[in-house]
C-alpha cells in the first residue's frame, strides 16, 4: 500500500531550492523496502544484525591484552538491559554526543573568550582530543568505543570562561570545584554511563588520581597533545605568537604545524607503549611537549591580556552564584536536589556552570545589570 503524504500549504511562492527539497519527503521504494535515492544501488548480502554478543566476542579476540573488555550493559549506577547490537561503551558514546552538556561545550570557552569562526571551543577541543586518542588506541589495540566516550566527555564538566571558572566556583563548593569531577559526578550523572567511562573522565586530568584503564590514560596524554598544539595554532592565528617563537626543542621535535606537532606525538605515544607496554610517551616526546606547554603557559594562557579576562570572568560567575543563591525561587526545580542553604549553593553553581559563555554575560546583563566594561571581551565580539 503506498504511504501517504499531505500536500503542502505554503503562503508564498516556493523558490526552486524549496520545491526540490519538497519532493523529497519520501524516498523510493523497490524491492519492499524504502531506499533514499531513485537511483540507489548500495546493498550488503541479507541476513541478520550483527549483534553485540559477536562483537563482544570479536574484542576479545582482536584486543590486546590490558585492553577494557565491553560486557553487556555495562557497570551502571543503575542497571539496564543490554542493547541488542552496539556494546555498553558505544552507547556511553552516543549518550554523550546526543547530550545537551556536550552541545553546550559548542558557547564555552577553550582558550579565547567568545572565539571567533577560526579559533576552538570546548567542543572542537574535545572532538580533537577524540580524534588523538582514537589514533592511539587503534593502533594500540584498546577498546576504541571507550575511548571516545571518555574523550568526548572529558570537558562536559567545565563551566564558562575556560579554567577561571573553576576559580569562581571552588569558593561555593565543598572541596573545590574540579571540572573533571564535576562532570563526571554531576553534570553527566543523569546519563547512567557505565563506570569505566565515568572513572576516565573524573580521573582525565593530570593532577588527579591515575584512571583505572589504559583507555582512560590513553585520553588523559591526548588531552594534553591536542590542546598544546591547537591552543598555539589558534594564538598564532590571533596574532599572540609566531610561529617561530617556539622553543628550538619543541621545532626539532615536531615542526611548527599542528599537523606535524600531532604526528610527532601520536608517534611519541605509539611508540612507548610498542617498547614497553605502559601507556606514556617516549623521553623526547616527553620533554618536547612538556616545553610547549610550558611555552604557552608563558606566553598565551598567563598573559596579561588573558589573566584580566580571567578576572572578569570569575567576578561575573560569582555574583551570579550570590544572586542565584539568595533566593530558591530563581532556580530550577530539576536542579535543587534539596532546599537547605548547601543544595540551593549546590544548585546555583549546577547552573552557573551549565551556562555558555554568552549566557552567562546576557545573565549577568539582565540580572545584575554589569557594566559593560566590567565584562570579559572577545578579541572581535564586544562583551
Amino acid at each position: 500500500m503506498p504511504l501517504y503524504h499531505a500536500p503542502m500549504r505554503v503562503e508564498h511562492k516556493l523558490t526552486e531550492r524549496e520545491a526540490l527539497w519538497g519532493t523529497t519527503m519520501h524516498g523510493h521504494r523497490t524491492d519492499g523496502v524504502e531506499v533514499a535515492h531513485q537511483d540507489s544501488a548500495a546493498a550488503v548480502e541479507a541476513g541478520a544484525a550483527l549483534e553485540r554478543e559477536a562483537r563482544e566476542a570479536a574484542e576479545a579476540a582482536s584486543l590486546r591484552p590490558g585492553a577494557t573488555l565491553s560486557v553487556g550493559a555495562g557497570q551502571r549506577m543503575v542497571e539496564e538491559a543490554a542493547d541488542r547490537t552496539r556494546t555498553c561503551f558505544e552507547r556511553d558514546r552516543d549518550r554523550i554526543l546526543h547530550a545537551s552538556a556536550f552541545r553546550r561545550l559548542a558557547g564555552k570557552t577553550q582558550v579565547f573568550v567568545f572565539p571567533d569562526d577560526h579559533q576552538r571551543t570546548r567542543m572542537t577541543h574535545a572532538l580533537e582530543v577524540a580524534q588523538v586518542a582514537r589514533s592511539v588506541s587503534w593502533a594500540l589495540g584498546l577498546n576504541v568505543p571507550l575511548t571516545e566516550a571518555i574523550a568526548l566527555g572529558h570537558d562536559c564538566g567545565h563551566g564558562p570562561g575556560g579554567h577561571a571558572s573553576e576559580d569562581a566556583l571552588s569558593p561555593y563548593i565543598e572541596g573545590g570545584f574540579d571540572h573533571a569531577e564535576w562532570g563526571a559526578d554531576v553534570t553527566l550523572r543523569p546519563l547512567n554511563l557505565c563506570e569505566e567511562t565515568l572513572d576516565g573522565i573524573r580521573n582525565h586530568s593530570w593532577s588527579r588520581p591515575a584512571p583505572a584503564t589504559a583507555e582512560g590514560e590513553v585520553v588523559s596524554w591526548a588531552d594534553r597533545v591536542a590542546y598544546v598544539c591547537h591552543d598555539f595554532e589558534d594564538a598564532v592565528t590571533a596574532g599572540v605568537v609566531r610561529a617561530g617563537d617556539l622553543p628550538d626543542q619543541v621545532r626539532e621535535f615536531c615542526g611548527t604545524t599542528r599537523r606535524m606537532q600531532l604526528a610527532g606525538f601520536i608517534g611519541a605515544m605509539i611508540a612507548a607503549t610498542e617498547r614497553t607496554g605502559r601507556i606514556g610517551m617516549t623521553s623526547e616526546g616527553a620533554a618536547a611537549l612538556s616545553a610547549f606547554r610550558s611555552f604557552n603557559y608563558e606566553k598565551i594562557y598567563l598573559r596579561p591580556a588573558s589573566r584580566g579576562q580571567a578576572d572578569r570572568v570569575v567576578a561575573v560567575l560569582q555574583a551570579l552564584v550570590e544572586y542565584l543563591s539568595a533566593d530558591l525561587t530563581r532556580l530550577p526545580p530539576r536542579l535543587l536536589v534539596d532546599d537547605s542553604e548547601a543544595g540551593v549553593r549546590h544548585a546555583a553553581v549546577a547552573w552557573v556552570a551549565g551556562m555558555t559563555d554568552r549566557y552567562a554575560i546576557k545573565a549577568a546583563r539582565e540580572w545584575l545589570d554589569f557594566d559593560s566594561d566590567a565584562l570579559p571581551r572577545g578579541i572581535d565580539a564586544p562583551g
